[in-house]
């Protein structure tokens, strides 16, 4: 990736240091960040970037940045990211100054293509996402924004490794190739219903035989007019 075709994070020194600078700084849309390494560099820079700026360049999906910084331009990657757990906003980044000429290792999304016209999702199977990331080792700027898997030919009940990728030009897989499962298509689990049956008990009488149930209230009510007439008749 040549210089200039990059997403270019312009940020401020940040002098500010402790809890309460922080806490101020977010409030005002302000996200507090701290580029480490660099030849030469003895100390991590800390810096400040409008949120909204870092949003815009975040999405752009580029793994290869140009941050600049006290009037100097530095190639970096996000090294890592903290996330506020209500909101899901970025409340602190660290970013990571490389060298173009030396390769790094990193950690770069894998983003599943082809889903609807796999032949398994077809018959009723689901496809399932195993692996959302994987470390990879490439020169800064042979590092891809993803790892793009085509499943368009997954059949039901596949399961889909990492050996069955071929690795983008100039990078190379870190992960286990044989281990590693990218996705599965899943067949289906009916669930069948138990079927209701409805079953009279009998009574059974200790000689085995079956026992009568008793009479409920209303035949009692009606039997007891018909004892009193034969009484009468008597």
């Amino acid at each position: 990736m040549a210089e200039g075709s990059r997403p270019t994070l312009e940020v401020d020194a940040r002098p500010e240091r402790g809890t309460r600078a922080t806490r101020r700084m977010r409030s005002e849309g302000i996200v507090p960040g701290v580029v480490y390494g660099g030849t030469g560099q003895e100390d991590a820079v800390s810096f400040k970037v409008n949120a909204r700026v870092l949003r815009h360049v975040l999405i752009d999906g580029s793994a290869l940045i140009d941050l600049k910084v006290d009037g100097k331009t530095l190639p970096v990657i996000v090294k890592d990211r903290q996330l506020d757990p209500v909101r899901d906003e970025i409340i602190h980044i660290d970013l990571l100054e490389v060298r173009l000429d030396e390769k790094i290792q990193t950690v770069v999304g894998v983003h599943i293509e082809g889903v609807d016209e796999a032949p398994g999702v077809k018959e009723g199977g689901v496809l399932e996402q195993v692996s959302h990331q994987l470390n990879i080792e490439a020169l800064p700027t042979a590092i891809p924004d993803n790892i793009v898997v085509d499943v368009s030919g997954m059949e039901i009940a596949a399961t889909m490794h990492l050996s069955e990728l071929t690795a983008p030009e100039g990078v190379e897989f870190l992960d286990d190739l044989e281990e590693t499962i990218i996705a599965t298509v899943v067949v289906p689990t009916e669930v069948e219903e138990p079927e209701e049956i409805e079953e009279e008990t009998e009574l059974v009488g200790e000689d085995g035989e079956p026992i009568e149930a008793p009479a409920e209230e209303g035949e009692e009510a009606a039997e007891a007019p018909a004892e009193e007439a034969e009484g009468e008749e008597s």
